[in-house]
């Protein structure tokens, strides 16, 4: 992954390409819409050429010289050296949903280059998302604003928001899951646990964050952006969770290749077929590995397997009383749904399935022996004490703070709690906020993890 001038010749051609196949698609109406229809292939022929061939080729060319191999066949494709262009994933996905709206018919072709160009570059979400819907942005950009104190300041306050999230939080998190998954055979039983757990918060909170920061750089501007995560850890289904998580792509694949399948709108087999393709994409569009299409296919499985026993996990419910406690029923679906997608974080994070494997094997080793874990021979090792008790402590503190905002926004908005507060209150917490990202965030070399797709 990486930025460099020579790479922003396939942003201006992306650009320019679809300015010009949606301005053409436009000439014909809605009865004329098969004469659109080449423009619109020639449109996403382009972008998922470009997307393949730096994002996917060398995986898949690997992956047929793995299989010759195996088959003893002689394959000499040879591979390209080249590096992904960061955000490609995202802007090529902006502009094919633009070109897809256009052909239907949902939207109108916009006739400014200058405009459009600006849509597709708009540079808070450019890199990393959320993935804009020409009818959300388009208009607002050719929109004039006076400056509004309220709005600069709950832009900036969004942003602040995102950066504790991002260098408190996941920064220092990822110091703890660095060390455990770039080295997994040097480590067992809870520590394993610990870090796929600490991961599960890692990512939410190094993506969630980069939204926030987007959200509330545009805010500032003017603009308004679709949010991208509604607190996804605290969903009771599966289904739940991916209509509170990364927002913009989930909602993306519904629209987009989900629906055009088929959807709920055929016979069960097609259903769960649809479902499970639409992820296995998913977890390839995340990243060229095979560790990225099994994390896509286990939530694929999830939402199958959700499907196929509802009745029966209900009547299960029933028969054990746990519908009588609705409090306790829902945190215990909470509870299971985190469960379900920290194992499928292993996946997503791990270095080669190799790893992943190793890591479900061993994360259960010596737990049946409470004394032995928490005997203080080896607590240092499992609690990350190499990498300092400040980080351990100031990473579970800061999740702990994170998830009480989150339980407070259950019932409103924190920010405008905030503003109908004294403002040496409202001071208060807003330096607090600041003190605390200088006093605990990481400011070295971590990048934005979703930067590299």
């Amino acid at each position: 992954m990486s930025w460099k001038p020579a790479y922003s010749i396939i942003l201006i051609a992306s650009t320019v390409l679809d300015y010009l196949t949606g301005r053409t698609m436009s000439r014909y109406s809605d009865e004329e819409k098969n004469k659109r229809r080449p423009y619109l292939y020639i449109s996403l022929f382009a972008n998922l050429a470009t997307l393949t061939l730096f994002k996917y080729y060398n995986f898949f060319n690997e992956s047929a010289h793995g299989l010759a191999q195996g088959l003893g066949m002689n394959y000499a494709m040879p591979a390209f050296e080249l590096l992904l262009p960061m955000g490609i994933s995202f802007y090529t996905f902006q502009t094919m949903s633009y070109s897809i709206d256009v052909y239907h018919g949902r939207i109108k072709a916009e006739k400014h280059l200058g405009i459009f160009a600006l849509f597709i570059t708009f540079f808070p979400q450019l890199v990393a998302g959320p993935i804009e819907r020409a009818e959300n942005l388009l208009g607002q950009l050719r929109s004039s604003f006076d400056f509004d104190y309220g709005r600069v300041v709950a832009g900036l306050r969004r942003m602040a928001w995102g950066f504790f999230k991002k260098i408190v939080i996941a920064d220092n998190l990822a110091l703890l899951v660095n060390q455990v998954y770039n080295n997994p055979t040097d480590y067992e039983g809870i520590t394993l646990i610990l870090a796929t757990v600490f991961f599960a918060f890692q990512i939410y909170c190094d993506f969630s964050g980069y939204s926030d920061i987007a959200i509330g750089a545009a805010q500032v501007m003017g603009y308004n952006l679709m949010e991208n995560f509604r607190r996804p850890y605290f969903s009771k289904s599966i289904a739940e969770f991916w209509s509170r998580w990364h927002i913009s792509l989930s909602s993306w694949f519904r629209d987009y290749l989900y629906i055009p399948l088929g959807g709920n709108r055929v016979v069960k087999w097609r259903w769960y077929y649809n479902l499970f393709i639409t992820f296995m994409v998913s977890g390839l569009w995340h990243g060229a590995n095979w560790t990225f299409i099994v994390w896509g296919a286990l939530h694929g499985f999830y939402l199958v397997f959700a499907l196929v026993t509802a009745k029966q996990r209900n009547a299960l419910a029933q028969a054990i009383g746990l519908t009588n406690y609705p409090l306790l029923y829902k945190w215990v679906q909470v509870l299971s749904v985190f469960v379900l997608v920290c194992f499928s974080w292993i996946f997503f994070r791990a270095n080669s399935l190799s790893d992943a494997l190793y890591i479900i094997k061993y994360s259960f080793v010596g737990l049946g022996n409470f004394s032995q874990v928490f005997a203080g021979v080896n607590l240092d090792h499992i609690l990350f004490m190499e990498q300092g008790a400040k980080v351990f402590a100031v990473s579970v503190i800061a999740i702990l703070v994170m998830e009480t905002v989150h339980l407070i926004q259950r019932n409103g908005s924190v920010s405008q709690l905030i503003l109908q507060r004294p403002a040496v209150i409202r001071w208060s917490v807003y330096y607090i906020a600041l003190i605390a990202v200088l006093l605990f965030g990481q400011f070295g070399n971590q990048e934005f993890i979703y930067f590299q797709f």
